[in-house]
């Protein structure tokens, strides 16, 4: 069942294999395989392009069915957000970096973060990687 704590029982943390080596393509630390869609083992449209960091990811929750939603503040506005980077894992707790979605396709990263807790996800969908300049 979802949302419960499976501290310790890596069966019970499916997603947690495939959050980490999207992570690992971020920190640019993991040997390369054929494979395609979310865990392609590599960031941007090929395998010889070094201009991508990040695969922007949206979180739906096990419960609703729902994408996940983060609020964030930007100029003293507050709105929401459903796209996010992976910044670190552990076990079956992601800590994410909230992304602004803009018109034109890119992102613009946030200085919030949040973790979840990934028993609490049902699935996640990978978007295009992009490049984000983060500092």
């Amino acid at each position: 069942m979802c949302c419960e704590n499976h501290k310790g029982n890596d069966q019970n943390c499916c997603l947690s294999e495939l959050l980490n080596e999207i992570l690992m393509l971020q920190n640019r630390d993991m040997d390369q395989k054929s494979c395609g869609g979310c865990d392609k083992p590599f960031l941007g449209p090929n395998l010889n392009c070094m201009c991508y960091n990040t695969r922007p990811i949206s979180f739906y929750n096990c419960q609703t069915g729902e994408l996940w939603n983060i609020q964030y503040t930007l100029n003293g506005v507050i709105n929401t957000s459903t796209v996010f980077r992976i910044e670190k894992l552990d076990d079956c707790c992601c800590t994410c970096r909230v992304l602004i979605q803009n018109t034109d396709g890119t992102y613009t990263p946030t200085t919030q973060f949040f973790t979840i807790d990934l028993n609490c996800v049902s699935a996640v969908q990978c978007h295009p990687d992009v490049f984000i300049d983060i500092c």
